[in-house]
């Protein structure tokens, strides 16, 4: 494990519509700039992203401080901060 520790782009979760069966790539290290999914700025880092397939269309809570145990979804992490 590394010593490195994410970026929190925001301190309350992403609420995004996602559709039955379609893969997203949620951002582990709070750097990219399509938050919350991953663009690649973790280059060089000891981070990468976590694969999310949805079991059915609707909203998902996805992790917006990126401290949540249960990654990608909101935990509630962000409320100890």
């Amino acid at each position: 494990m590394s010593d490195e520790e994410p970026e929190s782009p925001q301190m309350s979760p992403y609420m995004v519509e996602v559709e039955e069966g379609k893969r997203y790539f949620w951002c582990s290290c709070g750097k990219s700039k399509s938050q919350p999914f991953c663009d690649g700025s973790h280059a060089g880092t000891s981070f990468t992203p976590v694969a999310y397939v949805a079991e059915r269309s609707g909203t998902v809570s996805f992790c917006g401080c990126k401290m949540t145990d249960d990654s990608p979804i909101c935990d509630g992490s962000h409320l100890l901060y």
